[in-house]
């Protein structure tokens, strides 16, 4: 189950690890960081700088300084490794409400510019109450979808779920007008190409690209989306396209992952939440889970299991994303449980 962080907490950990940066994360969410009041005044600091002491202290006396309290903190620090120094990571949840007379957000944020610059420090400023807009990209598989319109219905997805666009008519539309949520289909007319099929999937790009801009979108959601995005798309989306590969990655990457591991004869079957890159489900991995299996499953089994962790899996990255809990760091990921 969730685990509640507690005012003022602090954890810090070694491990080894490459040189990394901070993700472009996103706003939102509930559970413990609920208990620090009203989301109209709470923001929260994402940093990353190689380690030096006094970075906790200097960023603590910025809060301190404007009249801020410090609702939780959440850190980590990475060993030396390939020549990389250690690098240091934090998420820390601050209450504006108090903001000196005088003082405001412009302020506190060139203050902590000045920091950052003292320390060589990447940094970024999620205010809560900005709810982030979410697209939706789906095929033919349903069931992720209907799972994310559900909790984002019954108020367990702070966001906004601006449309739902798929290559497909159905089951997506069918799906989101259930939920009043815009659909948008996206074929990839390759007749309409004199039988190009790359040109017909870069014209398909293009008009998604236009209807994601004009929607104002900050997060893109595979739900099970069975296309390959070219590498421009990957880039422009780095680190805000969170996809659901039905596999415990690295195993079984690819097409037919079930198929696969049934006829390996595998005990395990997972799921695999992980942002999109330019290599194939090779993505830094966000979050996963795995049940048993035995060898009396058949594929058909293993799909029906395996679909269960896919909902589960894609909801919680999501959910850590709009929390902003999710670090990027290199091809791995900093994941602050909730």
């Amino acid at each position: 189950g969730a685990r509640s962080g507690s005012a003022g907490r602090a954890r810090r950990s070694r491990r080894a690890a490459a040189r990394a940066v901070v993700g472009e994360v996103v706003p939102g969410g509930a559970g413990a960081d609920a208990a620090s009041g009203d989301n109209a005044e709470i923001a929260d600091f994402l940093v990353s700088c190689p380690d030096a002491k006094g970075v906790v202290a200097a960023l603590a006396q910025v809060m301190f300084g404007f009249g801020c309290n410090i609702v939780s903190s959440d850190q980590h620090t990475t060993e030396a490794e390939n020549g990389d120094p250690p690098r240091f990571y934090q998420r820390l949840r601050v209450d504006l409400q108090d903001l000196h007379q005088g003082s405001d957000r412009t302020a506190l944020r060139a203050a902590v510019a000045a920091t950052a610059a003292h320390f060589d420090m990447e940094w970024s400023m999620h205010e809560a109450n900005k709810r982030k807009r979410v697209a939706v990209l789906v095929s033919k598989s349903s069931h992720c979808l209907y799972d994310l319109l559900i909790r984002h219905e019954q108020g367990q997805l702070d966001c906004d779920i601006v449309l739902v666009a798929g290559n497909h008519v159905q089951p997506g539309r069918d799906i989101a007008e259930r939920f009043g949520v815009p659909f948008h289909h996206l074929p990839i007319d390759a007749a309409a190409h004199g039988g190009d099929v790359a040109a017909a999937k870069a014209a398909q790009e293009t008009d998604m690209r236009e209807l994601l801009r004009a929607a104002g979108t900050d997060i893109l959601v595979l739900a099970r989306y069975m296309q390959v995005l070219s590498d421009d798309f990957c880039e422009e989306w780095c680190g805000r396209a969170i996809n659901i590969h039905h596999s415990f990655l690295p195993a079984f990457e690819g097409a037919r992952p079930y198929h696969r591991a049934h006829a390996r004869g595998v005990k395990l079957i997972g799921a695999t939440a992980h942002f999109v890159t330019t290599n194939l489900d090779e993505g830094p991995i966000v979050c996963q889970e795995v049940t048993r299996v035995s060898h009396s499953d058949s594929v058909n089994d293993l799909k029906r299991k395996g679909a269960d962790l896919e909902r589960v899996t894609l909801a919680r990255a999501l959910r850590l994303h709009l929390q902003n809990r999710v670090l990027l760091h290199g091809n791995k990921t900093i994941v602050y449980d909730e």
